[in-house]
């Protein structure tokens, strides 16, 4: 069986079951995209927790995986081809694991697409977006005097929102009656922004009724409360 053991990462954090996907994360809200992912699939995976506060992600062993230093990542032990996959970049992950299960992502190929789309879009708006305003509003840019940085990022944050409401106007999830890994991507950003970063009244979250709705729909599934507490913080 292909072994995980040979990444030099395995010697920070070594596989107790290294036939499964290991795992490389932390509950963020991006992190939390693969654990959700994992636990909707119902694949065998193993995590590990990638400490902040210890700048475990600065580490030579965790930079042989991710040379970006970011979370999540994953090492397959069956990739394509029977051979490890080692991979990071939450939207990419999210892609190799619908493929890899024929889960949460339309077969046809204007349908898979148009889910691609909205992924990105998660990717390129919403998430550092989102972030700013995390960084803004309750982080160390909330002492900025010049408020004219957040409330840059506010706007862009409203503007999104509104996309998405509109999106969801008329739909059940963000590709329709299905939920897809565009939607695993989007919401734990949206729980972020008006749950950990309190940022519901700045962005008038409640003139976006459908957004609320969605959220509330994702919020309520069992593998997206057991995919936000993995791994579980020190």
């Amino acid at each position: 069986m292909p072994d995980p053991s040979v990444f030099p990462i395995a010697n920070k954090w070594p596989a107790t079951h290294p036939g499964r996907i290991q795992l490389y994360s932390l509950p963020t809200p991006t992190g939390v995209k693969v654990s959700i992912m994992l636990e909707e699939t119902g694949l065998a995976y193993e995590p590990h927790l990638v400490r902040f506060d210890a700048n475990d992600q600065l580490s030579q062993e965790f930079m042989s995986l991710n040379p970006n230093n970011k979370i999540p990542a994953i090492i397959d032990p069956n990739g394509p081809d029977g051979e490890p996959l080692p991979l990071f970049e939450s939207g990419a992950i999210l892609l190799y694991l619908a493929d890899k299960t024929g889960q949460f992502i339309p077969q046809r190929a204007s349908a898979r697409y148009e889910t691609i789309q909205w992924l990105m879009f998660q990717m390129a708006g919403i998430g550092p977006m989102f972030g700013q305003i995390g960084f803004f509003h309750k982080f160390a840019g909330k002492e900025y005097e010049d408020k004219r940085p957040r409330d840059r990022y506010v706007n862009e944050s409203k503007r999104l929102l509104n996309v998405l409401n509109e999106r969801l106007a008329t739909r059940t999830w963000i590709m329709g009656d299905d939920y897809t890994i565009a939607d695993i991507a989007t919401f734990p950003w949206v729980r972020n922004l008006v749950g950990f970063y309190e940022a519901g009244d700045l962005v008038g979250f409640s003139d976006f009724p459908h957004v609320k709705r969605a959220l509330d729909a994702f919020l309520a599934r069992p593998a997206v409360q057991r995919g936000l507490e993995i791994p579980k913080r020190a």
